[in-house]
């Protein structure tokens, strides 16, 4: 949901990163790997309740997930293999750093966890499946021309999930609830990215049908 107001300001400070990044000759596809390592290691720092340190951790994950995008940009780099492991070790990070809190109080948080695991099962399939089709369909995204797949608008997006993220480590005492209540937002993201990526398709096959019968001798 806040997505489409948060990229464009975070622009100007990622591009002046660019520079030091270019004369270094780092290439995008590094950036989200040397960005899941780091962000990985938030999975033991919670186990063992370091949320200062799993913070930072998540912090700079996210850090290097929007510059692999600007500098693919920049260097004219951007391709469908380097969208396509971006996006895959997102959903890997995020579900990583559900496990953690789960680790670090399985009595108090597990059920929470799985709640938020399962919610982000359907935010991660919906997203994937209209982007398949969107992709055959050649759908155009205006709302998100940084984005390498084509992006249905939610309640939860990427500032949404780190916002989350971040009050989980802040406060980790209260996870259960807190997760419980982004898993809700996510459960509706999910419907209604399927009930609007469903009429979506719908309409676009609908007009299809109609252009192919006025072409029909």
């Amino acid at each position: 949901m806040l997505d489409r107001w948060t990229m464009p300001w975070m622009q100007r400070p990622l591009n002046r990163l660019l520079p030091g990044l270019i004369a270094w000759n780092i290439r995008p596809v590094q950036l989200p790997v040397a960005g899941f390592v780091i962000g990985m290691l938030a999975l033991p720092l919670l186990a063992f309740e370091h949320y200062g340190l799993a913070l930072l951790a998540i912090v700079l994950n996210r850090l290097g997930d929007g510059l692999d995008g600007a500098l693919a940009r920049r260097t004219q780099q951007t391709s469908d293999a380097g969208g396509f492991l971006d996006i895959g070790l997102d959903f890997v990070f995020y579900a990583a750093v559900v496990l953690g809190f789960a680790l670090a109080d399985p009595a108090g948080n597990a059920l929470a966890a799985t709640f938020l695991l399962f919610a982000f099962i359907g935010t991660g399939t919906s997203f994937l499946a209209f982007a398949i089709v969107a992709k055959r369909h050649e759908l155009e995204r205006p709302s998100f021309q940084r984005k390498a797949f084509y992006y249905l608008h939610g309640l939860t997006e990427g500032t949404e999930t780190l916002l989350a993220l971040a009050a989980f480590c802040l406060w980790p005492a209260h996870f259960s609830l807190l997760a419980s209540l982004f898993a809700i937002a996510c459960l509706i993201t999910t419907a209604t990215r399927l009930w609007g990526g469903y009429l979506t398709l719908r309409n676009l096959e609908t007009r299809q049908q109609k252009r192919a019968t006025k072409a029909a001798p």
